[in-house]
């Protein structure tokens, strides 16, 4: 499998060459084209992806989109639903942590199962339960806006608001908690972070989704206050 990305870093789109028999699973929705050789199948079974309510809690959808080049080599196009970047990564027989949404694609070596219970559900109230992408091949990982990379070492530390987290390697450790008390919060514009520490390599991306949005809704007007209506009657 050979892939290429192009239009990066705003508005990157994934072009990937199958070879005859070869498949890659993505989430419902990534495809952008395809050419006639290769099939699609949509499976919420575990010879699938994601395959029970506990997957559900991590944010990905039940069923799975399985992209498979028949008899000669094809070509499949991906792009995230929101603009931003892509980042690749290859695992061999590692796990890789990502965020609820952040899955986009992988090989059919990787696993994707929600971590929780155990696992520092839900991280201190940070509403983030962490997907667990297990196994050798190639995942890929979007992100809104570009993705910035920190590389800690051993016992070094970095903070990340909640809402910029995408992925992180199994070596590091890490929490949520919330920046001061709620008024400070709430004064400052910031809440819920993740603290990080090493060794290992985080991801985060530049945008936040929920703060974008907010600034798109406070932009348009509401209601009555959008003017006098228009009578063309």
């Amino acid at each position: 499998m050979d892939v290429e990305f192009t239009h990066r870093p705003s508005y990157t789109h994934l072009v990937v060459e199958l070879d005859p028999g070869e498949t890659i699973r993505t989430e419902p929705g990534a495809m952008v084209s395809h050419s006639p050789s290769v099939a699609i199948q949509t499976t919420s079974s575990r010879d699938g992806l994601l395959s029970s309510a506990k997957s559900m809690l991590g944010g990905e959808s039940f069923v799975v989109n399985e992209f498979t080049a028949e008899s000669e080599p094809g070509t499949l196009t991906l792009s995230p639903p929101t603009p931003g970047d892509v980042s690749r990564h290859h695992l061999d027989d590692e796990t890789l942590y990502a965020v609820d949404g952040a899955f986009l694609a992988s090989e059919t070596g990787i696993d994707v199962d929600s971590e929780f219970g155990g696992l520092k559900s839900m991280l201190a109230g940070a509403s983030v339960t962490p997907l667990a992408l297990t196994g050798t091949g190639d995942v890929f990982i979007e992100a809104f806006g570009g993705i910035e990379t920190v590389e800690l070492g051993p016992g070094e530390s970095y903070v990340v608001d909640n809402e910029n987290v995408v992925a992180w390697d199994d070596s590091v450790d890490f929490d949520a908690r919330r920046v001061g008390g709620l008024k400070s919060s709430l004064l400052s514009g910031e809440g819920l972070v993740m603290d990080f520490t090493g060794p290992g390599t985080v991801w985060y991306q530049t945008r936040g989704i929920d703060s974008f949005a907010s600034a798109i809704a406070g932009a348009i007007p509401g209601g009555d206050e959008g003017g006098a209506d228009i009578d063309i009657g």
